[in-house]
């Protein structure tokens, strides 16, 4: 809880000020497809993740119009997070999504650059970046 919930709400709160001040402020919290579907690393993960979510929802309540909140949700990405997923067991996940690709940390960057830069009428929402994971 401490990492992926305590800490993003201490440096939201502390950076409110400087993003309303902006005029175009925009928080993007990185979530997991784990914090809906239940379904990660372990239960105490997909419960922060999920707390994460509805933070994000509350957030964006409270903060706007000037701030803008939302969270981008990976399932698993191709980076050395989780012990002992390499890059066959990603392939093979992989393989059961509609889109059939590993999500690359890049697809998580142009995700939350997307967020930033095209998604300007989005607040409050998660944008989830698992090329279809999550339906299956």
């Amino acid at each position: 809880m401490a990492s992926n919930v305590q800490g993003p709400f201490a440096t939201i709160r502390a950076f409110v000020p400087m993003l309303r001040a902006s005029g175009d402020g925009v928080i993007v919290n990185i979530s997991s497809i784990s914090g809906f579907t239940g379904r990660g690393s372990n239960i105490g993960y997909c419960a922060s993740k999920g707390a994460l979510d509805t933070m994000t929802m509350s957030l964006a309540s409270a903060l706007g119009p000037e701030i803008r909140v939302l969270a981008v949700s990976p399932g698993a990405v191709a980076t050395d997070f989780v012990a002992g997923r390499d890059r066959a067991a990603l392939e093979k996940l992989a393989e059961m999504t509609p889109l059939k690709r590993v999500i690359e940390p890049e697809d998580v960057a142009r995700t939350v650059l997307a967020c930033v830069t095209h998604l300007r009428a989005t607040t409050g929402t998660r944008i989830i970046c698992d090329g279809g994971r999550f339906l299956v």
